[in-house]
């Protein structure tokens, strides 16, 4: 007789309808409440034991889960949390993750997910169309930016070693990545990981990686180059590199170009926005993070690649109980990244995409622009306040005059005890600054208007 914990009972039952009811419940709730972080000491008064030999029981957690615990976490969906990137998944998106966690779907393998990865494949076709990638890429989900770059770049590593071996060069003693100094910190904890070396290839005066400048390091650095990688949309700025000239080069030089664009290749949806992008086609690999702004729930970043065939000599794991799915199948997720067990996370993606089709989400990304264009005129606008960047895809960046560092921290702690907001303090040149990052298109003119008034 099995456990009772692998029975579906009555009481089981009952508390499927009550965690549907509350997932509902969350996910049409609008506005959502902002959230609070509270001390270790306040949630264990306010929840004591909740993993004991007995059990609490499934009604118990999931009501400390909604009254105790939810609360202490912040709302990343609220309409005004402009930090970081935020998150603004569909409704529907949020419903069919219900479903995939229902489902015991292993996504690593053609043979066991067959259904579920060619819906993934779906989507993952649709972002390689956006970038210009030819008919024979493709891609896989993988947990998220860090991991999609560490994937990428050790995909370019081996590109290096098989162009050092097709021209019989020695392998050098020490690799070295070229990037620019906006890259995104994972970039150089991809490198830590794979014990290479940064390069940082300085940029123009408006901040964008280019080609001439690629190419000089490589004239100096020549063997010991692993690879280019470019950002499509600085997580600090939002600025696009020269993605076209910098992939002449690497072209030409036959160097491995991935490009980062995990927040802003969401912006390729937009005609108006798509010449930020000329050159992203070129690229060897590319990311792209739904869960950033194209409206998925955490955690899906799609790593796509010009050629898979390259991915899976990279990324496919060998041994005697793979052999038979190796053997049989054909697109098998595991082999295009640094993973092997694995779940189906682009399916919610899909099912969205599936549900409103590819014209909404267009809609939805330019709303964001347009509040973004908005905000920075209310700030242009604002005496107290000092646009310090052009607004870059829907990033607005700007100063509270007079503010020094002590000032914004303050202010922040003050908008997220109050539920006002919650946008942290970034540098910029040096000096302490704050950055609004639009990705809801729930959030308004209004929205805005609320935090501008709050710095006055």
């Amino acid at each position: 007789m099995p456990e009772r914990m692998h029975v579906f009972s009555e009481e089981i039952d009952s508390l499927a309808d009550a965690v549907v009811r509350f997932a509902r419940w969350r996910a049409r709730l609008d506005p959502v409440p902002l959230g609070r972080p509270r001390t270790e000491a306040e949630l264990e008064a306010a929840c004591g034991p909740t993993v004991t030999p007995e059990g609490i029981g499934g009604q118990r957690a999931l009501q400390l889960f909604a009254e105790e615990l939810a609360p202490a976490c912040l709302s990343i969906d609220h309409r005004r949390y402009l930090s970081f990137v935020p998150n603004a998944p569909t409704e529907a998106a949020v419903l069919f993750d219900l479903i995939v966690g229902s489902f015991s779907i292993y996504g690593g393998s053609w043979l066991e997910g067959a259904g579920a990865i060619h819906a993934e494949n779906e989507a993952l076709r649709w972002l390689t169309d956006l970038c210009g990638l030819p008919p024979q890429s493709g891609g896989v989900f993988v947990a998220g930016g860090t991991m999609g770059n560490l994937s990428a770049l050790v995909g370019a590593r081996g590109a290096a070693e098989a162009r050092l071996g097709r021209l019989g060069r020695p392998r050098p003693h020490r690799w070295i990545l070229l990037t620019s100094s906006a890259a995104h910190s994972s970039v150089s904890a991809a490198a830590r990981v794979m014990d290479v070396d940064v390069e940082v290839v300085p940029c123009d005066e408006d901040r964008r990686l280019r080609g001439p400048a690629v190419e000089a390091a490589i004239d100096r650095l020549g063997d010991r180059v692993v690879g280019v990688v470019a950002t499509a949309g600085t997580t600090n700025l939002g600025v696009v590199d020269d993605l076209a000239s910098v992939g002449e080069v690497c072209r030409r030089r036959e160097v491995f170009l991935h490009v980062d664009a995990a927040y802003g290749g969401a912006a390729l949806t937009l005609p108006e926005l798509r010449p930020h992008f000329a050159g992203i086609e070129l690229a060897d690999s590319v990311i792209i993070d739904p869960h950033k702004w194209l409206f998925s729930p955490f955690d899906c970043c799609a790593l796509l690649w010009r050629d898979p065939d390259h991915a899976r000599a990279v990324h496919t794991q060998h041994a005697g109980y793979l052999d038979f799915l190796n053997d049989h199948g054909g697109w098998n997720p595991s082999d295009f990244a640094i993973h092997l067990t694995r779940r189906a996370r682009g399916l919610p993606f899909w099912f969205s995409l599936a549900t409103y089709g590819t014209d909404a989400y267009t809609n939805a990304v330019r709303a964001t622009v347009t509040v973004a264009d908005k905000a920075a005129a209310m700030i242009e606008e604002s005496p107290h306040l000092h646009l310090v960047w052009p607004r870059a895809l829907s990033i607005v960046v700007f100063e509270r005059i007079g503010w020094e560092a002590d000032d914004y921290q303050a202010w922040t702690v003050k908008a997220l005890h109050d539920g006002t907001a919650f946008v942290v303090p970034s540098i910029h040149d040096g000096r302490p600054v704050l950055r609004f990052c639009f990705v809801n298109p729930r959030t308004s003119v209004e929205d805005v208007a609320v935090i501008i008034d709050s710095l006055a």
